[in-house]
C-alpha cells in the first residue's frame, strides 16, 4: 500500500484525515507543507491545487483533496480490510 498524506502542522482536517489514518492502523507517508499557500508547489503539482489535506493513494491511481471526500475513500476502501485483519 502506497499512501501519501500532504499535510499541514495545526491543520485541523489534516489531523481528522491522520488521526482516521491511525485508528485503523493504514501505514501512510506524511509530507509537511509550508504555511503559505504560494509556498505549496509541491501539493500544486499532485493535486492541481495548493489545499490541504490531499491524500495520494499510488496503488489505486487516486489523488484527493478535502477532509470529508477524503474520510469516505478511506472507510470504503481501506476500513473493511481494517475490519476483517
Amino acid at each position: 500500500m502506497s499512501l501519501t498524506l500532504y499535510q499541514l502542522d495545526g491543520c485541523p482536517y489534516c489531523e481528522k484525515v491522520a488521526d482516521r489514518l491511525d485508528e485503523l492502523d493504514i501505514d501512510y507517508d506524511s509530507v509537511w507543507v509550508e504555511a503559505l499557500h504560494s509556498k505549496r508547489n509541491e501539493v500544486k503539482r499532485v493535486s492541481g491545487q495548493r489545499g490541504v489535506p490531499v491524500l495520494v493513494d499510488e496503488d489505486r491511481g487516486v489523488t484527493m483533496a478535502e477532509s470529508d471526500r477524503i474520510l469516505e475513500f478511506i472507510e470504503s476502501t481501506y476500513a473493511p480490510e481494517a475490519r476483517s485483519a
